[in-house]
């Protein structure tokens, strides 16, 4: 018997020591199967009234495209881990407008951001202790996180006209081009003579600083190549017309780019 009792109590200790390790495994393993979770359960009902009420990108779409939407939407909500801080519980309302963000920038790509496993929202404006300086957004690719302020993201999408700058997209635009460079079975999925030539248009376009090229687009486009890219995609999808006004070598670029031409939506009611 006393033996009996020592043998449960080292299984308890194990257990306890490893709870942690059990927990994440397992967290990854549920995250692991997204792809086919997506495939074979319908997505809550729930998640498509909150794309029909609040995304009007989904609402453009074509039947078939939104369903492609939904599936696309499933999977990044599968396999991902969407952590509060600051706040107690992240919503169905937050997982899937960043989610739908996310799918909107990849819509034409088989690509899920596969790296950045981690979410994490504050309910406001953020104090980083690096920096010392507050955020509203940021990817970390060593960490495999992308942080966003969730006050700052739903203030890109109820401002009264499109004007270039949002914040979702903007930091999934980051977390893409990162992907890009990244080893793993999402590796190279740009075309690298598309992607050389948006940036030559960079750099030609921030090579004049007082251009009107350069004005359409706020300054920080032009501290380097990656934000550029985040800037650009930022107004492709926000003012797709103007910007094939302005620009339209640059849009062409970033419609091959991400195989999709989002002005088509946009002329749609």
């Amino acid at each position: 018997m006393t033996a009996l009792f020592l043998i449960a109590g080292v299984v308890v200790i194990v257990l306890f020591r490893y709870k942690g390790e059990l927990q994440k495994g397992y967290g990854e393993a549920v995250r692991s199967a997204g792809s086919i979770r997506s495939k074979v359960m319908p997505m809550p009902l729930v998640y498509r009234e909150i794309l029909t009420k609040y995304f009007s990108y989904y609402n453009k779409l074509s039947l078939n495209d939104r369903s492609r939407f939904e599936q696309k939407l499933s999977h990044f909500i599968y396999s991902k881990f969407f952590i509060p801080r600051n706040f107690d519980r992240v919503t169905d309302e937050m997982k899937v407008l960043i989610s739908a963000t996310a799918v909107q920038l990849t819509f034409g790509l088989d690509v899920h951001l596969s790296h950045f496993k981690r979410i994490l929202i504050y309910p406001n404006d953020y104090y980083s202790s690096i920096t010392k300086s507050f955020h509203k957004g940021e990817v970390n690719p060593a960490f495999g996180m992308i942080v966003l302020s969730w006050q700052s993201f739903v203030l890109s999408y109820i401002k009264p006209a499109p004007d270039g700058i949002n914040l979702g997209i903007h930091e999934l635009a980051d977390a893409l081009r990162l992907e890009n460079i990244i080893r793993n079975d999402e590796y190279q999925f740009f075309n690298e003579g598309l992607l050389e030539q948006l940036d030559a248009y960079g750099a030609k376009v921030c090579d004049v600083p007082d251009h009107a090229q350069v004005r359409f687009f706020r300054p920080y486009a032009c501290e380097n190549p990656h934000e550029f890219f985040a800037v650009a995609i930022e107004n492709f999808f926000e003012r797709p017309t103007q910007l094939y006004k302005e620009m339209p070598g640059l849009y062409n670029v970033l419609c091959a780019l991400l195989n999709q031409n989002p002005a088509i939506y946009a002329a749609r009611v």
